[in-house]
């Protein structure tokens, strides 16, 4: 078997997410569609997240196995062709080789979401479906000082939401939340070993309620340490949010080498 990564964008208004769904269209059903056109065996992607319903991604990382055999292009031969068969909201940016032992989810270290914020009375047409309209205006130094209060390692259970199954833990190491302003252009940028269930749009709702002064930037740690999700603030809408990055290790991420990446199945 050859094993190819894939890193993908899209825009995530029309789709129920990443993930094949019983009922809508999911991300993942769209680029497996693609990937059977050109594969006869109908490959089977596994993804490093599972965005949810509206969410975007720029940097979305997924990978697949086909046998030697059908393997005849090359990783950017593979990326055109897969793109020929997509949406226009979809896209692969890169194709590899990887290595045989990668996986998509369990190989990543770590994961990098950005959310948008327009603070201005009117909003800008033109990021309507990809930023949150705040039009109060957001006390900025409020909402750095709650967001730093979240670095580290801590229970994040008042900022998730119930994912209709048992979690073994919801604990999550966060190495960055920091809140940038250009102009009336918010941005959060949330880096961390992984996410809860709607953990990173608790974290910006609430985030953006103490910039409005429903809570001190001070709760935020009690909140944290509460572990409820009533003390916390709301949940940002799901269109404001995109999956920027997946971090891995130098190993996990080292690919083929071109010349054999490019070569023909032998025999």
């Amino acid at each position: 078997m050859v094993k190819l990564k894939l890193t993908l964008a899209y825009d995530g208004t029309r789709y129920e997410g990443w993930q094949v769904q019983k009922i809508g269209t999911g991300v993942q059903q769209k680029v497996e569609e693609a990937l059977a056109r050109l594969f006869p065996s109908h490959p089977r992607l596994h993804s490093s997240s599972r965005t949810d319903t509206g969410v975007h991604a720029l940097g979305m990382v997924a990978h697949f196995e086909v046998p030697k055999a059908e393997w005849t292009l090359t990783p950017r031969k593979l990326a055109l062709a897969i793109n020929a068969w997509l949406p226009e909201d979809i896209r692969v940016l890169g194709a590899a080789r990887a290595r045989p032992d990668f996986h998509a989810r369990f190989a990543a270290t770590g994961k990098q979401y950005r959310y948008s914020i327009w603070n201005h009375p009117a909003m800008n047409p033109l990021l309507r479906h990809v930023a949150w309209h705040v039009p109060r205006r957001l006390d900025i130094r409020a909402m750095r000082a709650a967001a730093a209060a979240c670095v580290g390692r801590h229970d994040f259970r008042s900022f998730t939401a119930n994912p209709g199954y048992a979690r073994q833990s919801t604990i999550r190491h966060l190495t960055r939340c920091e809140v940038r302003r250009r102009g009336p252009l918010l941005t959060v940028i949330i880096e961390g070993d992984g996410f809860l269930y709607k953990m990173c749009r608790g974290l910006v709702g609430t985030l953006v309620q103490v910039g409005l002064g429903k809570f001190p930037a001070s709760e935020m740690r009690a909140m944290l340490q509460k572990r409820d999700r009533r003390v916390a603030g709301m949940t940002a809408p799901a269109h404001g949010l995109v999956l920027w990055k997946v971090f891995y290790s130098k190993r996990a991420a080292a690919q083929v080498t071109p010349e054999a990446a490019s070569a023909p199945p032998a025999g």
